[in-house]
């Protein structure tokens, strides 16, 4: 299980220290959509959604979404926020997070994944040997089968020392 402890948690995205991560080396993000930089099923960028953007790209760092969201609402959300994403990401399969990196010239050594979900997103970006950065979800509106994992989560979380 220590195998897949996320290397960071904070709980939100837009109080993580970006500058902190750049300092050292680190020059792409890859996040996860729903419940990490806007509400769950969103079409629509949110200002929150921005602003997480904006830190990043100030720093002069790249981003990218990796979602398991069917593709037109990722390609429609990636678009009105101005970043480049990868759709059906199979997550927690590595496969979406390779598929990131290779399209935005990243390797392991420079990349963060970032996401709400540890048996999805944390799990892909360990298995992709990236650092991975747990964040508690954005909103506490999302779907049944999400909400049924939570408990589980909190659990996983109070053992990682979250």
């Amino acid at each position: 299980m220590n195998k897949y402890r996320p290397d960071a948690f904070y709980s939100k995205t837009i109080e993580i220290p970006f500058a902190d991560y750049a300092a050292k080396g680190y020059r792409f993000v890859l996040f996860d959509l729903d419940n990490t930089i806007a509400p769950d099923h969103s079409y629509d960028p949110v200002s929150y959604s921005f602003d997480v953007i904006r830190l990043v790209t100030d720093l002069g760092m790249k981003s990218c979404l990796v979602s398991n969201a069917k593709s037109n609402r990722s390609e429609i959300f990636a678009k009105k926020i101005g970043i480049p994403y990868v759709s059906y990401a199979a997550k927690p399969s590595p496969k979406g997070i390779y598929r990131a990196m290779k399209d935005l010239g990243a390797d392991n050594t420079n990349t963060i994944m970032i996401g709400d979900q540890f048996f999805t997103d944390i799990i892909a970006g360990k298995r992709a040997n990236v650092h991975t950065i747990w964040v508690k979800p954005y909103d506490k509106r999302e779907v049944f089968y999400v909400r049924m994992k939570r408990p589980l989560e909190y659990i996983i979380r109070k053992l990682f020392g979250f």
